[in-house]
């Protein structure tokens, strides 16, 4: 029984460092140069028919898509203890939707919510806590996620971690690009930052 939860607690610990370090060498460093070279050798999916899709997240080395959906209730109302859903969509297995993991929700790709007022929520990745997102509600009732990067705010669309090489263990993140609209120009913007 000790051996089961040794090993059990060692696992957690090597995922909790590997997971951690593929999301948090994000840095978000004012007035660092993008970096348009090295792009994926993968062609990823756009992912659609989402109706409450915030935003995705996707990266090497395989096109599952991590999927950030408004989590709403039957009357269309924002649920205010939890109002993101997160979720896989496992293109390169069935296409179909998944649940992250334990070790995923707790350690990676989860997200920490802080109500800030009415329609008005902080995110926070559970593996870089130093990168700010907020979801908001426009004019026209619908919500969206906010963030800056480099001193410049976008409604955020895409989230997208190039690694290259590396281990399970221990891969090589090249950069990360966060991908969007600047709300000012209405324009397409995406701010690359290279690890």
């Amino acid at each position: 029984m000790k051996s089961k939860v040794f090993l059990s607690r060692k696992f957690m610990i090597c995922a909790m460092v590997i997971l951690c370090a593929m999301v948090s060498n994000i840095s978000i460093a004012h007035g660092q140069i993008a970096d348009k070279s090295n792009p994926s050798p993968l062609k990823f999916p756009i992912p659609k028919g989402i109706s409450n899709q915030l935003f995705y997240l996707q990266r090497d080395p395989n096109t599952n898509t991590f999927i950030c959906e408004l989590n709403v209730d039957k009357n269309g109302d924002v649920d205010r203890k939890e109002p993101v859903l997160i979720y896989w969509v496992r293109y390169n297995i069935d296409g179909k939707k998944a649940d992250l993991s334990y070790v995923q929700r707790k350690f990676a790709y989860g997200i920490q919510t802080k109500e800030l007022g009415k329609d008005h929520f902080e995110l926070r990745f559970v593996s870089h806590k130093e990168l700010a997102l907020y979801l908001v509600k426009d004019n026209n009732n619908k919500f969206h996620v906010y963030t800056t990067v480099n001193k410049k705010k976008m409604r955020l669309e895409r989230i997208f971690v190039r690694i290259e090489g590396g281990s399970f263990w221990l891969p090589n993140v090249k950069y990360v690009e966060l991908r969007g609209i600047n709300p000012e120009t209405n324009t397409v913007v995406a701010e690359r930052i290279v690890v």
